[in-house]
């Protein structure tokens, strides 16, 4: 046995014979793992297709969905926000929407009301209205345009009053002109307090409101910001601006649990802003009462809703403007009288 060995250990031909087969089974079994491998990732690769494919095919559904989901809630009375706890601030709150609304959040039961503005004898006017029928309310005087005036503010109202918790970003100026007779400080003052305000505030009282989960932002915008009217270029212009700004806001705070955002786009309404703004058909479109402004705006906030027209026909201008060609669209503005409606103007710059 011995021997055997000895001449089998030494047999060149089975040393080659052997390490052949040891490379052909090493090579068998790269390729094998290989080939395991590639399947592996095939697999991966197909169920994250078949994924992706069952996703497409489910999106329209779920889009159905929730159009369904909301137009049945719209139509059942919904929960609405306890205004019990809340502390209201409003920009522009001296006059005009501005006062109606602490007027409206008092009554509905907020805790305190804030009010900030330019022009003292307003907001004590509406201050003292509103502690006489019971609620806590605040003034400050506070230029919205100016950044540094916003955050000195802010800090004050949070050492005197407490948390913000819910901003109503309500200042605004119209200048009512034309762009050429227009001048240019005049259009940067309705820039700088229409949109530029809006940036300050929020983001002067937005950080608190995400760091207690709870709060909620409102605008008062203007369905000018969707279908802009001549005569009043600067408006339309920082309210469109403003728009986008809520837009994004509101997408942006989806993952962020109890802040939310209301925007309010409402039609003409009767203050000394737009004083003297005449329509074709007052019968038809009759100017909004401020008060039913300020009504429906905390209804909004207290039901949670995002976006709010009125009256609510003006969602059929913007559909319309969606689709209709350009020359069209000039003939309803013409008809409607907006064409020419602020050729009267008179209102408050």
């Amino acid at each position: 046995m011995r021997i055997k060995k000895k001449k089998l250990a030494r047999s060149p031909e089975v040393v080659v014979s052997t390490l052949f087969f040891f490379l052909i089974w090493r090579r068998t079994s790269v390729v094998q793992r290989e080939t395991c491998s590639l399947r592996h990732c095939i697999c991966r690769l197909s169920e994250m297709e078949l994924k992706s494919v069952c996703r497409m095919l489910l999106f329209p559904v779920q889009i159905l969905y929730y159009v369904l989901r909301a137009t049945f809630q719209s139509l059942l009375p919904s929960r609405r926000k306890d205004l019990s706890r809340e502390v209201v601030l409003i920009t522009g709150g001296g006059r005009g929407i501005g006062r109606h609304l602490a007027a409206e959040f008092a009554k509905q039961g907020a805790r305190k009301v804030i009010l900030w503005g330019r022009t003292e004898k307003c907001l004590k006017e509406t201050a003292e209205e509103i502690s006489l029928s019971g609620t806590e309310c605040h003034y400050f005087l506070c230029d919205v345009a100016n950044r540094e005036e916003v955050y000195k503010q802010a800090k004050v109202v949070r050492e005197k009053v407490g948390d913000v918790t819910i901003l109503v970003n309500n200042a605004a100026v119209v200048h009512g002109k034309s762009l050429m007779d227009s001048d240019d400080d005049a259009l940067l003052k309705s820039q700088h307090i229409n949109t530029m305000g809006q940036f300050w505030t929020t983001k002067a009282f937005l950080p608190r409101m995400l760091e207690l989960q709870h709060g909620h932002v409102v605008c008062i915008n203007s369905i000018l910001s969707q279908s802009p009217i001549p005569g009043a270029i600067d408006y339309c212009t920082s309210k469109a601006s403003s728009l986008a700004f809520m837009e994004s806001l509101t997408l942006g705070l989806l993952d962020c649990p109890g802040v939310s955002c209301t925007t309010v786009l409402p039609f003409h309404t009767n203050t000394e802003m737009f004083q003297g703004m005449r329509v074709r058909f007052p019968q038809l479109f009759p100017p909004l009462k401020p008060e039913v402004v300020a009504q429906r705006t905390v209804e909004a906030v207290r039901s949670n809703r995002a976006f709010l027209y009125l009256p609510w026909t003006m969602h059929a201008l913007v559909i319309l403007k969606s689709f209709m060609p350009q020359v069209a669209l000039e003939e309803i503005h013409k008809f409607s009288g907006s064409y020419t409606c602020m050729n009267t103007f008179k209102g408050r710059t």
